[in-house]
């Protein structure tokens, strides 16, 4: 009976010790459920000392507005030591719904412990209280970002600018800032315009003196009609809030915090391009223009080449409608236009010119017009459509083969393949294709006596080759060395591409140093020994600066390979050990 109290009583111990044993990793949140302009404070908390290489969730759905920051803890009360460790993070949801946090992880004693889920439930905005002494609502109060658009009624096609600016009052200070995500223009081809110098310039905002800056700038031309979205930029600060207390000089002492805000929705009405008048030709081109088709030369020869300019400049959407195109009689030979642009993008839209260049060639002599073309686009300052029509262009060709029918009226002849029956007579042959006869015997030629000897020839030669062969594999030692020399090539070479990659570089460069010695000394792995190379290399006449440079650079591998080192310096090893086994080479 005694006997089985003893073992009860040390089954107790031996559980409590485990219990006591086991590892708890948690996490922790301040609030399970928020509105998507709240933030949230999360803990993820370890009970033992030792635990480490933390690895936090990915946050999916939030933004890490604070942290990571730790609090360790650690108490001993009635002879009962506690120990806590805390990894903290505060975030703030992207948008609406029910969301999991997934766990966390943290190595303790060689295995990996995961945290606990959460659920999070977050809600619609909420209204928060306004304290005139919170920190947030002052820097609410006093930071703004605003989105400035052109017109907020546009055509399709016709071209707008949105500005961003940033207002910070006087009794703030914003000591640094990001751009957290940047505006999308679905609906809208845009380009941005660089903001080289950002100054601080000073204006209003709802009538009160404040200094703002310009932080972006884009122009864009809606490409469908309807009601369209410019989503807002948002932007993360650091903010000096003044405490309203002062230093023993009497300057404020202000108080940084994290802000963040982001502008408003513009909504943009897109009208559609009206369809009255609307001309047939009509490709797109809006705002205002001017169009005009030119040639460099009308007056040529036969075979000479006149380039034929059509252009159409202005302001407007340059870019994104189609150029008109010529058509030319049969007889002048056209190649595929040239395009160019010289486009200008501002404020106030696009400017330039786009032009297409046609290369023509007349085959006959002769005068060949090329009919006018024309060009319309829609002006949305007067509401209207308008057409510019060209001048004819009359290529005068004053020498070259004529072509003229009976009557003396020139005509252009389809060339057409020619087909062949049994009623039609076939063009005369003009060239003739003679094949001879008689072709030569190959029996008793040159050819023939040459493969006829070829396998005799073949024979002896095979046989000294298979000897050398044989010699060279029986050649173990000479085998080695080769082996050995082929590797040192093949270790620099790695070396070289390594370069950047520090452990895999210095492995490749100390191989490459060792197979070199192996080939050049006829040493065996085992044999190798700081002192027992530089006492063959001695023996060998090597110079002592090449004895010294090899050993530091074969020293500077054993080193380099358990300490810090740059691109740089792993570059300077490599052409040094270049150096150095080519200074041996020559010498050995």
């Amino acid at each position: 009976m005694k006997m089985k109290r003893i073992y009860i009583l040390a089954i107790l111990v031996f559980t409590t010790q485990v219990l006591f044993a086991q590892v708890e990793f948690k996490t922790i949140v301040s609030k399970n459920k928020l509105g998507v302009n709240e933030r949230l404070r999360i803990e993820f908390v370890v009970n033992k000392q030792g635990a480490d290489h933390f690895v936090p969730p990915s946050f999916t759905n939030f933004k890490i507005v604070g942290g990571p920051s730790s609090s360790v803890n650690q108490s001993w009360i009635n002879g009962k030591s506690t120990y806590s460790q805390a990894y903290i993070y505060i975030i703030e949801p992207k948008r609406e719904g029910e969301f999991t946090i997934q766990p966390a992880k943290i190595e303790y004693k060689g295995k990996i412990v995961k945290s606990n889920k959460v659920k999070i439930t977050v809600t619609k905005a909420i209204e928060i209280p306004k304290d005139p002494n919170n920190p947030n609502y002052i820097a609410q109060q006093n930071i703004h970002l605003v989105a400035e658009v052109s017109n907020l009624n546009p055509y399709v096609g016709e071209g707008i600018y949105v500005v961003y600016k940033l207002f910070v009052s006087e009794n703030i200070s914003v000591n640094d800032w990001r751009v957290s995500d940047s505006p999308q223009y679905n609906g809208f081809w845009n380009q941005d315009i660089e903001v080289k110098n950002i100054n601080v310039r000073k204006g209003s905002y709802n009538g009160e003196p404040y200094r703002y800056i310009i932080l972006k700038k884009a122009v864009l031309i809606p490409q469908r009609s309807g009601k369209l979205l410019i989503e807002p930029i948002k932007m993360d600060f650091s903010v000096g809030i003044p405490t309203g207390r002062g230093d023993f000089f009497g300057n404020m002492i202000t108080r940084n915090i994290k802000y963040s805000t982001k502008s408003t929705v513009k909504n943009i009405t897109v009208k559609a391009l009206p369809e009255k008048g609307k001309p047939i030709d009509f490709s797109g081109a809006v705002g205002e223009f001017n169009f005009k088709v030119e040639a460099n030369k009308n007056v040529l020869k036969a075979n000479e080449a006149t380039q034929i300019v059509v252009e159409v400049s202005g302001r407007g959407n340059l870019k994104l409608f189609d150029i008109p195109k010529i058509t030319t009689p049969s007889e002048l030979e056209v190649y595929t236009p040239e395009h160019k642009e010289q486009v200008l993008t501002s404020l106030n839209g696009l400017r330039g010119s786009i032009q297409d260049s046609y290369t023509v060639v007349p085959q006959f002599k002769g005068k060949y017009k090329i009919p006018a073309v024309t060009f319309s686009y829609f002006n949305p300052k007067n509401k209207k459509y308008h057409t510019i029509k060209s001048k004819d262009i009359i290529v005068n060709v004053t020498e070259g083969k004529e072509l003229f029918s009976n009557n003396g009226n020139s005509y252009s002849i389809d060339k057409q393949q020619v087909v062949a029956n049994d009623n039609n007579f076939r063009f005369i042959a003009l060239k003739t294709k003679l094949k001879l006869k008689n072709k030569e015997i190959f029996l008793n030629s040159t050819k023939f006596y040459l493969l006829l000897l070829l396998p005799f020839l073949a024979i002896p030669i095979g046989v000294i080759i298979g000897k050398k062969r044989a010699q060279r594999a029986g050649d173990v030692f000479g085998n080695k060395i080769r082996k050995a020399d082929r590797l040192a090539r093949k270790y620099l070479s790695e070396a070289k591409k390594q370069l950047g990659n520090h452990e895999a570089f210095y492995i490749a460069l100390e191989k490459a140093l060792h197979n070199f010695l192996k080939a050049k000394l006829y040493l065996e792995t085992s044999e190798i020994s700081k002192e027992k190379i530089i006492a063959l290399l001695q023996n060998k006449k090597v110079d002592e600066s090449s004895i010294n440079e090899f050993m530091d650079v074969l020293n500077n591998c054993d080193l380099a390979r358990y300490t810090p080192t740059t691109n740089v310096l792993m570059k300077q090893d490599f052409e040094k050990a270049k150096k150095v086994i080519t200074n041996i080479d020559k010498q050995l």
